[in-house]
């Protein structure tokens, strides 16, 4: 389940972020479609949220895309720091109930406790909070701590190149839409979360590295089944997650190729993969999303 989470709010991690240094440059050629008629043109292109620094992928087929592209869609486009943190409390603070600690079952209080320290975060900071937020700081450094770096993620370069080249960049989703994904979720299903992002805290390296490879290598399904294959544990959060908001992208594609023009939609990659991909809904809505190859 962690994988679910990090990829949807990654973008929580900028909070955390350190600076990144110059590496030589290794190529990468992630996958991207097309979507087009005779007088629209929409580019999909899978991201990985947050990178290690010095792969080479905006070029080739992804930057001549982004080029040919009036508007840019992202997930969502993140306020400022103040203003997310702002949101976050707003959302989270809970300071009535029981505290996280209290919520936990007792065999996972101690490794709790552990996982947060060790991540040099103090657990009692969060112990007025909803159980998500954690849960989700604690995959966010954990993140940092294994060498990636959300300032350096897809997003962020194609936002700063859509900036030098006066491109409008729009969200899918607002900010307050996505932590509301985390925040609606039922208490039961807040604690499971936290409960397996701290089991699976040790593997998390290995596999965002294995993924990384996947996803550098342009391969979509291989890189859909690794980020997606925890789905079937937990289908009420795969709906909110992940089914769900890839039939409402499909159906703002739809409504936009009633409109001329050319755009480059930039979302997760696992949201690009599967049977229940965006790509699958725009099928069902007569929609051909073809993949372009180099």
């Amino acid at each position: 389940m962690l994988k679910i989470f990090t990829r949807a709010l990654a973008a929580l991690a900028v909070l955390f972020a350190p600076t990144a240094y110059a590496q030589e440059a290794q190529d990468a050629d992630p996958a991207i479609w097309v979507v087009k008629d005779a007088d629209t043109t929409i580019y999909l292109f899978g991201t990985v949220h947050a990178l290690k620094p010095g792969l080479s992928w905006f070029d080739e087929a992804v930057k001549d895309a982004f080029d040919k592209s009036d508007e840019v869609m992202l997930e969502m486009v993140p306020p400022d720091t103040a203003t997310l943190q702002q949101l976050v409390v707003r959302m989270a603070l809970n300071q009535d109930g029981p505290t996280v600690t209290e919520l936990l079952p007792a065999d996972k209080r101690a490794p709790y406790e552990a996982a947060m320290t060790g991540a040099g975060v103090p657990p009692a900071m969060f112990d007025h909070f909803d159980p998500w937020l954690p849960a989700v700081t604690l995959s966010s450094v954990s993140l940092i701590k294994a060498g990636y770096d959300p300032a350096q993620g897809a997003e962020q370069v194609i936002t700063a190149a859509a900036k030098a080249a006066d491109k409008p960049v729009h969200g899918l989703e607002t900010a307050e839409q996505q932590l509301g994904f985390f925040d609606g979720l039922p208490q039961p299903l807040q604690v499971k979360f936290l409960v397996q992002t701290v089991d699976e805290l040790p593997q998390l390296g290995t596999t965002l590295d294995a993924m990384l490879v996947q996803w550098a290598a342009g391969d979509a399904d291989g890189l859909g089944k690794s980020m997606n294959d925890d789905l079937a544990d937990t289908p009420e959060i795969a709906k909110v997650l992940l089914f769900q908001r890839n039939e409402r992208w499909a159906a703002w594609i739809d409504e936009r190729m009633k409109r001329p023009g050319t755009v480059f939609i930039a979302v997760g990659a696992g949201h690009l993969a599967g049977p229940n991909s965006v790509q699958s809904y725009l099928s069902g809505r007569g929609l051909n999303a073809e993949r372009i190859a180099y």
